[in-house]
């Protein structure tokens, strides 16, 4: 009999490493002070200035505007985050880093006032860069390659986030109600303390993994975003382009666009560098199959920036539809309109197992099941669950109120929809990008979803002259005929892949979330 001991950090807890369960543990408050927050904060921007639960008295469009840039902000800080993480200090210091930085911006927005209002928003984005795009990918790095609890594994650390975020939509929201907002923001600051407690205590069940990088020779074949910029900047097509992209869309922010001109002149100076770098590399694809799979990872991020300009209503407009449109009353209480955004992680943790065992019955039955196809009708389940708030805005026009039964529908939908495009996109997106660029292609995958994001609250803002029932229709038109049209492309698409999706290359310790609300 052997009385050989395991080291610490290779002990087991119901037949994983111990580590997963610190890492679950630190997510899960994590996101649960993420959504909490982010649950109440256009509400709390709304809110009148006087009455029981004061707020800031802004306009919906200038919450909503808000709102749009700082999720996508939250989704940008990712890619600093992870270059940092992967050159100078590590994924678990970087963990740590974050977990701090969250501490103190969620902490910093229970003061009421408006120094600290920005500058917690400041922090969280930071702390979120820092720490989203690195939690998963220690994940990864407790098992070894080929190691077949790695799948069971992240599926763990799903229910961590989703559980995280379901309880921040019901605590937080009813603490914000009762108690004020900033109430609801100093708990969602006591979560994140929980978490990173958690985390500092568990990192005797982490040394092996995410430590600092070793110094490594750059071998022929890497690029660095450095030397993208370089041939980005000396090569005559992509500099051209992007020097007019920057200049035109300068211009029209200047003289078209009232507010936040200065805002919106980076935010379209930053879009023509990545339409340059993306033509950029373009140019240095070396045979037609990276080129042709190459233009399938284009429309890829297309379809993540169309899913999330719709999808992200949730966090905002839909989140005021709750607030000042619906009948929230149920046994005699009123609900918090914060509270509807349980329904979107409830409904992954019920239906995230049925739904990936629908789309693997189909594909044994021989039917269409590529990710592009998931994709597609991921966007287009998505946008039909915009008629429910159609219905609920007429009903509305009708009645002076709608039915609270409308939103639970609408996310159902919105939750089925995620769930068919959300995990396969980032996997789809890895096997389409060139192998030099696997890296970067990573990071313009988050640069989409932000952008996504921001297109969201755009939209939002659009309804204060257009109207809710026109914007949810027209989210509603769109979707589905965005979507029709990538399936009627499907076979020329594929063709396009080169079979990309047969081939089956070992997994990398790079994953992130997939179940996640949007995460985001």
């Amino acid at each position: 009999m052997s009385n050989i001991v395991k080291p610490v950090h290779e002990r087991e807890l119901f037949g994983h490493p111990v580590g997963l369960y610190i890492l679950f543990l630190t997510e899960m408050w994590e996101r649960f002070s993420y959504y909490g927050m982010r649950g109440i904060l256009v509400l709390y921007l709304t809110a009148k200035t006087m009455g029981d639960n004061p707020g800031l008295g802004w306009l919906d469009a200038e919450a909503l505007s808000l709102y749009g840039w700082y999720t996508m902000l939250v989704y940008v800080a990712s890619i600093p985050g992870g270059i940092i993480a992967d050159k100078i200090i590590g994924q678990k210091k970087s963990v740590m880093i974050g977990g701090f930085l969250l501490v103190a911006g969620h902490g910093i927005l229970s003061v009421e006032e408006m120094w600290a209002f920005y500058l917690g928003l400041g922090l969280i984005i930071a702390g979120v860069g820092m720490l989203k795009p690195n939690i998963s990918t220690l994940v990864g790095g407790l098992y070894k390659e080929g190691d077949e609890r790695r799948d069971k594994g992240f599926s763990i650390f799903y229910i961590g986030i989703n559980t995280g975020a379901a309880l921040a939509a019901l605590i937080v929201a009813v603490v914000a109600d009762t108690y004020g907002w900033h109430a609801g923001f100093g708990l969602a600051a006591i979560g994140m303390v929980l978490g990173q407690v958690v985390y500092l205590s568990g990192q005797k069940y982490l040394v092996a993994v995410g430590n600092k990088p070793e110094k490594k020779k750059q071998s022929s074949d890497d690029v660095s975003i450095k030397d993208i910029f370089v041939k980005q900047f000396s090569t005559k097509t992509p500099l051209a382009t992007t020097l007019l992209l920057a200049v035109l869309s300068s211009l029209v922010a200047w003289y078209y666009i009232e507010q936040q001109k200065l805002a919106y002149i980076i935010f379209f100076i930053f879009l023509s560098l990545v339409v340059g770098m993306m033509i950029t590399i373009y140019g240095d694809l070396r045979s037609k199959v990276e080129k042709d799979r190459y233009l399938v990872l284009l429309l890829s991020f297309i379809i993540v920036i169309v899913f999330w300009g719709a999808f992200e209503q949730a966090g905002g407009l839909m989140n005021l539809y709750a607030e000042n449109r619906t009948d929230r009353f149920l046994f005699g209480y009123e609900i918090p309109a914060a509270a509807f955004q349980f329904f979107n992680p409830f409904y992954i943790i019920v239906f995230a197992v049925p739904v990936a065992n629908f789309w693997m019955w189909w594909k044994h039955r021989g039917k269409e099941a590529s990710s592009l196809f998931k994709m597609a009708n991921g966007v287009i389940i998505m946008g039909l669950g915009f008629v429910f708030m159609v219905f609920a805005s007429m009903q509305y026009e009708t009645l002076g109120k709608s039915a609270l039964y409308w939103l639970a529908l609408a996310y159902l939908f919105h939750t089925i929809g995620e769930l068919c495009a959300s995990p396969v996109a980032l996997s789809f997106i890895t096997k389409l990008a060139p192998v030099r660029y696997g890296a970067l292609m990573m990071g313009v995958y988050f640069a989409a979803t932000g952008l996504g994001n921001k297109v969201a609250g755009l939209i939002g803002e659009s309804a204060s002259e257009a109207g809710e029932l026109n914007i949810f229709a027209g989210i509603t038109i769109f979707c589905v005929i965005f979507g029709l049209l990538v399936i009627a492309l499907l076979k020329p698409l594929k063709r396009l892949t080169h079979k990309a999706e047969d081939l089956r290359p070992e997994q990398t310790k790079d994953e992130t979330e997939g179940f996640e609300l949007a995460d985001e």
